[in-house]
């Protein structure tokens, strides 16, 4: 007999009314036994089996449970079928790991000695595609734990050993001795001399007590992040600049960035004309290309690679130089989507920002070129590995600049957490087709920006120039002496910044012609300039890469408004404060990029151009 409700032992329920407590049971009778078939009462119960526990038996053997319950679309698959429904993310893995290792193993025995080709950039693909399908079945911390054990037991200890007093003093000396090191041993060819280094490791040094001298609170300065941030962006010009495989890797960066331009070319050749596509116009020449990208942008970041590339650049940031995760994931973003695009990552923290991240993020901006114009600048004729190179050199060097500058005297709410937070478009957003078209309306309206802006900027210079060429030509400042302009006098008042940077004496006012046209104007003109007018071209190899890492910024007064009305409208509410540090972030990204081309002075040897 089956237990009654309520026996000792088992939970008891109480029912509020007795005709609704269900009768017990009888003992169901052995096979081999005549008992009730199913569907007929049980003895003492009012209802059949069935309707009493709403059973169903015809139903029954689909239920969970059940030796057959599968649906009738498992049933039709088959035994195969069903493996592969089941296992399909395995087999698209295994066939991802067998293709790759073929097409390695083939370029290896084909390609390894071919220009263009060679071993290293497919070994390095084949490796992190190995290192992902890794890590989809071992945990990552089985391999980091080991790694965090020899860094605890070897690093940590030493840096436990040196008094606390000691630890920045002596974090200092061996960074100087590394650029010492890395700018003296190489030998002397042509213009790059020991001397010219020195000078620009002097400069190097002028710009950082300038920094200092000008800073908001020099005692708050935060120098673990000002050592560690030099040391890697001289780290990252020396790999490129000085390594084979540094430069074969961003040039394969840069040829690929070189090809996106391409790919914009044939859209503007399908509008268009073939022919138009090689007019030698900013408007055919890069537009299109920004408009491409703008709209790849957006689809990346709408399927999550571009959160997951930029979240792995910050945390590294993040973890070495111990800035908070809003300004980790701006900096590591800007040179790769822009000034502006950039700011949109940490859209919901914007408004909760302090003082010391906003001014971070606006010179982040001012301080390198974004990938929508590097291809365009590429295409133009520039060293491709320079302008790859000072991108990236930009990351750490921003967060060093900038908090030398503004301290940090509040407490961040993103301190101690990287976090790229979904953006409240995204849910409006249906697939990535429809986040590449609206990618293609928001280039479209950058770009259109871009032009408004650069119309106006440089017809408001020329007027300038207008006026003191006038009143300059009472002077005798005007043909055939140099004439009065805007140029000319930044170009003097420019001279020793270019000679700091280790400029030959010969190219030191044409080179602070460039700079100066960058600041006033933009990088585009700089450029252009460069790869075109003679007495640019005619400047020696030395010059023409400094003046190269000198200009790639969008440190300029153009974008200074840019900036402003873009974060503004993000977040009307900090509008002022992002006002208050305007002048000054775009005097650190200046800063910012003559640091890189000092460091390219320290670096450079022959054949760089």
């Amino acid at each position: 007999m089956a237990s009654p409700v309520g026996a000792p032992g088992h939970d008891t329920i109480e029912f509020s009314d007795p005709a609704s407590r269900p009768q017990p049971l009888e003992k169901q009778p052995s096979s081999g036994s005549s008992g009730p078939e199913v569907g007929a009462e049980v003895k003492g119960a009012p209802f059949p089996v069935e309707r009493q526990y709403g059973i169903d038996e015809e139903k029954q053997s689909e239920r969970v449970g059940s030796l057959q319950a599968r649906s009738s679309s498992e049933r039709e698959r088959g035994l195969f079928g069903d493996m592969l429904h089941r296992h399909w993310k395995k087999l698209a893995q295994l066939v991802v790991f067998m293709v790759f290792t073929a097409w390695w193993i083939y370029g290896l025995v084909f390609y390894r000695h071919t220009d263009g080709k060679g071993w290293l950039i497919p070994t390095l693909i084949y490796i992190a595609i190995l290192l992902r399908l890794f890590f989809f079945y071992v945990p990552s911390r089985l391999v980091l734990r080991p790694l965090r054990f020899v860094w605890v037991h070897t690093v940590v200890r030493v840096y436990d050993i040196i008094p606390a007093k000691l630890h920045q003093p002596t974090a200092a000396v061996g960074t100087l001795a590394v650029f010492l090191v890395g700018s003296f041993v190489p030998d002397e060819t042509g213009d790059n001399t020991r001397a010219s280094r020195a000078v620009s490791i002097f400069g190097f040094v002028v710009l950082l007590a300038t920094l200092t001298a000008t800073s908001r609170n020099w005692r708050l300065i935060p120098w673990h992040t000002v050592i560690g941030g030099m040391l890697t962006q001289f780290i990252i010009a020396v790999f490129v600049l000085r390594t084979q495989a540094g430069y074969d890797i961003f040039k394969f960066i840069s040829d690929m960035a070189r090809a996106l331009l391409g790919f914009a070319g044939e859209g503007l050749a399908f509008l268009t004309d073939p022919d138009f596509v090689n007019t030698p116009w900013f408007f055919t020449g890069v537009i299109p290309a920004i408009i491409f990208f703008i709209a790849l942008v957006q689809m990346l970041y709408y399927v999550g690679f571009l959160q997951w590339f930029i979240g792995k650049f910050a945390v590294f940031f993040f973890w070495s130089l111990r800035v908070s995760g809003a300004e980790a994931i701006v900096a590591a973003a800007t040179p790769f989507i822009g000034q502006g695009e950039s700011a949109m990552l940490i859209r919901p923290f914007l408004d909760h920002l302090t003082m010391a991240e906003i001014h971070q993020i606006m010179t982040c901006g001012f301080a390198t070129i974004a990938g929508s114009v590097l291809v365009a600048y590429i295409g133009m004729g520039l060293n491709p590995q320079a302008l790859v190179s000072s991108c990236i050199m930009s990351i750490p060097a921003t967060l060093a600049v900038s908090k030398m500058r503004y301290p940090e005297t509040e407490t961040p709410i993103t301190a101690g957490k990287v976090e790229v937070p979904k953006h409240d478009d995204d849910e409006h957003t249906v697939n990535a087709l429809h986040a590449f078209t609206n990618g293609s309306w928001l280039g479209l309206k950058i770009g259109a920006t871009i032009v408004a802006c650069l119309l106006t900027v440089i017809a408001f210079v020329g007027l300038i120039n207008g006026l003191l060429g006038w009143w300059g030509g009472y002077w005798g400042l005007s043909d055939p002496n140099p004439t009065l302009s805007l140029e000319l006098i930044l170009g003097y008042i420019l001279y020793p910044v270019a000679w700091l940077l280790g400029v030959p004496n010969a190219d030191l006012r044409p080179v602070g012609e460039l700079i100066g046209r960058k600041i006033i104007i933009n990088e585009f003109a700089a450029f252009q300039s460069l790869v075109s007018e003679p007495r640019y071209m005619a400047m020696a190899a030395r010059s023409k890469l400094i003046a190269t890492y000198a200009c790639c910024g969008f440190g300029n007064i153009g974008s200074l408004g840019i900036q402003i009305g873009v974060l503004s409208q993000i977040s009307p509410r900090r509008s002022g404060d992002v006002v208050k540090v305007s002048v000054s972030a775009l005097f650190c990204g200046i800063l910012c990029t003559l640091t890189s081309a000092s460091i390219a002075g320290m670096l450079f040897v022959e054949g760089m151009e």
